[in-house]
């Protein structure tokens, strides 16, 4: 029960953190928050590792190692992380964070492609869920005065919450593969301190090219704590949620379990972040983490 109930935990955990976003990238673009919310959520694990004593863990990881969590860090922190933002600020919390949380479909493709999965009816019959889920938020009530570029924003935002989904699904293969090599909680927790460290290092380095005339150094006070808040919540806590479950539990339990977040981002953004949420949005939500259910049903 406790590795079902930390799995649950990650899912709030991520939604809280989508609220704290939504709310931070009203004044600031997806790219100058993501830096500010890696490079402070970095510094606060390296702190947090160094308290703990477990510093000696980070330097003494295998080189193979390293290099995943690095490329780990850039595919799916970087640029992954980017698009959520930017489809957050697009279609908002309780349509783009069903659509992002497609990405067990996505590892499971790519098991499949490789040989190492046979495709059974619940892992079809899953993807059919998944896909009519996403069609459905996609969709909007016909109304008199609505524009083609309301449309058009709508299937953007949509387009990039898929991508979201494929690439985090991506990182999460490579983070996967590194996590299942170490012993303990310490040795995942010094590799995802890694994992981000480097990303919010690139960016950083980057930001004269990738957030021209550096806009990220004239972010609020309030901007940048609810950034923090969020990065240390999603990547930190969530992480760290997820991680155990996956110790003390399957994985063909948590992983479900922690895709329900499109059923607490579905509530947050009509009750706190007063979104317009409509019925369609509702059961597409809800036909998502069916479906999501369906694939690990084996």
């Amino acid at each position: 029960m406790i590795g079902e109930l930390a799995a649950l935990g990650a899912a709030i955990s991520w939604t809280i953190s989508a609220i704290l976003y939504k709310k931070a990238l009203q004044e600031t673009k997806p790219i100058s928050a993501n830096i500010i919310r890696l490079t402070c959520t970095a510094a606060v694990l390296l702190v947090f590792v160094v308290i703990l004593g477990k510093f000696g863990i980070l330097t003494s990881l295998p080189m193979d190692i390293v290099v995943l969590a690095i490329v780990s860090g850039i595919i799916g922190l970087g640029v992954g992380d980017t698009l959520y933002m930017a489809s957050l600020k697009t279609i908002g919390v309780a349509r783009a964070v069903p659509v992002t949380c497609t990405y067990p479909l996505f590892n499971l493709l790519w098991a499949v492609s490789f040989g190492k999965e046979l495709v059974t009816v619940p892992v079809a019959l899953g993807a059919i869920v998944i896909f009519a889920g996403i069609w459905l938020l996609s969709q909007e009530e016909e109304k008199v005065g609505r524009t083609e570029t309301q449309k058009k924003t709508l299937l953007k935002g949509i387009a990039l919450a898929l991508t979201t989904a494929i690439v985090w699904s991506v990182s999460i293969a490579m983070i996967n593969m590194a996590v299942k090599t170490t012993p303990d909680l310490d040795h995942a927790l010094a590799i995802n301190t890694v994992r981000v460290a480097a990303i919010a290092v690139s960016l950083f380095a980057l930001s004269p090219l990738i957030d021209r005339g550096l806009e990220f150094r004239r972010v609020s006070r309030k901007t940048v704590a609810a950034l923090i808040a969020g990065g240390i919540v999603a990547l930190g806590l969530g992480w760290f949620f997820l991680t155990y479950s996956f110790i003390v539990t399957l994985e063909s339990r948590a992983v479900p379990i922690s895709s329900t977040t499109p059923l607490f981002s579905t509530l947050v953004g009509i009750v706190l972040l007063h979104e317009k949420v409509t019925a369609r949005n509702v059961v597409g939500s809800v036909i998502i983490v069916v479906g999501i259910f369906l694939i690990f049903l084996v």
